[in-house]
């Protein structure tokens, strides 16, 4: 009988895994965040240019400072998207695989959506729908132990904020039907 490993045996788990596909590559999202951060720069250079960059008799006017930084914040996307520009391994090299995209995804569209909810239904009522979904999608938690956990929380947050500390919070039509 042969070794796992050896010439006569073959090691299902020594076997390398197949390489998940690429989204983007690492080149890419460098070319992409430079130009988005030398816009970003060429329109607080003109604001700044705007307000006023210059120095005046009692000092500095309000736009110098900030007119400057976006200079300098312009000159390093410019110099970061020529490296990347000329970076031949980044081209190869992933940065987000498909996997990770979902796993990110899972986070990044439950929690827009929550900013947006909490507009409408309020913070409590978001709060609880966000954390309900987490841990019955993402933690794979059981139903009732989703729904249980999540309001206790949203009631231990309005209690708090609202109730102890009479802070004002976003509030939804389910406050206003309770009176608050």
């Amino acid at each position: 009988m042969a070794e796992p490993g050896s010439a006569g045996g073959r090691d299902e788990a020594a076997e390398p895994a197949e390489e998940p596909r690429a989204v983007a590559s690492t080149r890419a999202v460098d070319i992409a965040t430079c130009l988005l951060l030398a816009a970003f720069a060429a329109l607080m250079g003109i604001d700044n240019w705007r307000s006023g960059a210059g120095w005046a008799s009692d000092g500095p006017k309000a736009g110098y400072f900030p007119f400057y930084l976006s200079l300098l914040l312009g000159a390093a996307s410019l110099y970061g998207l020529v490296k990347a520009a000329l970076d031949r391994a980044g081209a190869a090299s992933p940065f987000v695989n498909r996997d990770q995209l979902r796993r990110v995804m899972q986070v990044l569209v439950p929690t827009f959506l929550f900013c947006l909810l909490t507009q409408w239904l309020g913070l409590y009522v978001a709060s609880f729908l966000l954390i309900a979904g987490f841990m019955r999608y993402v933690g794979e938690i059981a139903w009732w132990k989703s729904v249980l956990t999540s309001f206790l929380f949203a009631a231990a947050m309005f209690v708090t904020f609202d109730l102890a500390f009479d802070v004002i919070m976003p509030k939804g039509p389910l406050e206003a039907l309770l009176g608050f």
